[in-house]
């Protein structure tokens, strides 16, 4: 993949195959430009076996497919910048996956498009609720689903148009504020 944020939406789309009812995503840009991505659900969990084996590509619980190239893929991506990912899971608690990437190593992939992949993360799971938080040395946001259903009423759906409209215009004009290099000159246009 060629963007880390295709990496999140593959990853984020484990965490509700495996029934996660809440979805926190946070990614953390540190002044030493390394960016932690960690993506945490309360889904079903894996079993130490289960665990030890995620980033054989040839472990799935798919049964369309007997390749799962989506963990071993992002553990390539993070750790050709010198990152790393650590998974963490315990069956009926869920699973946490740490990844860690150095921004400037000339292998690293862009973000990409976060706005667009978060509105598509939220779109496509209209019963699931997420919270993306996005923190830099420039600046910090939030999104929560939770929030947005208590404003919105149990008459719009997440999954409605306008939503997803407003979600990914939402977070555009928060990553635009995050990467504004005449309010943060010093430290440059960000990723």
């Amino acid at each position: 993949m060629k963007e880390l944020s295709l990496h999140l939406l593959d990853i984020v789309k484990n965490s509700t195959a495996a029934g996660a009812a809440l979805v926190e995503v946070f990614l953390t840009e540190a002044e030493d430009r390394t960016l932690t991505i960690v993506i945490a659900d309360n889904g079903a969990g894996m079993s130490p076996e289960t665990l030890s084996s995620v980033s054989d590509p040839f472990t799935t619980s798919r049964t369309t497919r007997k390749v799962g190239l989506g963990i071993p893929l992002y553990r390539m991506a993070a750790e050709q910048t010198g990152g790393s990912v650590k998974l963490e899971s315990a069956l009926g608690v869920g699973t946490t996956v740490t990844a860690v990437f150095h921004l400037d190593h000339l292998d690293c992939a862009p973000l990409g498009d976060l706005p667009g992949a978060a509105a598509t993360i939220i779109q496509g799971n209209p019963r699931t609720d997420f919270r993306f938080t996005r923190a830099t040395p420039r600046g910090s946001y939030c999104l929560d689903t939770r929030e947005m259903r208590a404003l919105l009423g149990p008459d719009v759906p997440l999954d409605a148009p306008e939503v997803f409209a407003w979600v990914t215009g939402y977070l555009q004009e928060q990553e635009d504020a995050l990467n504004d290099p005449t309010q943060f000159p010093a430290y440059g246009a960000g990723i």
